[in-house]
């Protein structure tokens, strides 16, 4: 193998891993940002109440006795803690953002994969090895896309809380962990 290729391998290998923590910092920097300020939007809840009524809507804030949506039609609607039975959290999925990660985990390895048999294969040029990594994307990437896909999903699963039958200590803790989710944290 000539010292080109292998210069060639060892660039394409240490950008990549730049270009993953640069990535990293910056998701990092930014769910930071994000937590420091006011939400924009609030979590997406369906409510059912012990009558069997749902009330869909985006929370605004948390008050003391109530929760306060915006629903689909734009208006305020305020639900008494006490006539609430079921509290759904919808969450968008995460699916594709999985399946990216596991897409481009699938490409570094099989990057490794070819910076390793080009080292030891012998003077067989980087394009000699190019089928052999496409086979080795669809053997190691894909099942790495299909696997980040199905955790995106699994973590994009709408969380179910039921208020009926808790602890008034239990729903306080409920109603704090809403209130991070609000657009509106602190309500006076």
């Amino acid at each position: 193998m000539n010292p080109t290729s292998k210069k060639f391998i060892s660039l394409f290998l240490a950008l990549s891993l730049m270009a993953i923590s640069c990535t990293t910092m910056t998701t990092q920097r930014q769910k930071t940002f994000e937590s420091s300020k006011e939400r924009k939007h609030g979590a997406k809840l369906i409510i059912t109440k012990k009558d069997g009524q749902l009330i869909e809507g985006e929370l605004i804030t948390v008050k003391p006795n109530s929760l306060l949506l915006l629903n689909a039609e734009g208006r305020d609607v305020s639900v008494k803690i006490e006539e609430i039975k079921i509290i759904r959290r919808v969450k968008k999925s995460k699916a594709w953002l999985g399946a990216g990660i596991g897409s481009a985990s699938g490409i570094v390895i099989s990057s490794a994969v070819i910076a390793f048999l080009e080292t030891f294969g012998g003077d067989e040029s980087f394009l000699y090895y190019l089928p052999e990594a496409m086979q080795d994307w669809v053997i190691i990437g894909l099942p790495c896309a299909i696997l980040g896909a199905l955790i995106g999903a699994l973590l994009g699963t709408d969380k179910t809380i039921q208020i009926e039958g808790m602890t008034d200590l239990e729903i306080q803790e409920v109603m704090d962990k809403l209130r991070k989710k609000a657009r509106i944290r602190d309500y006076r």
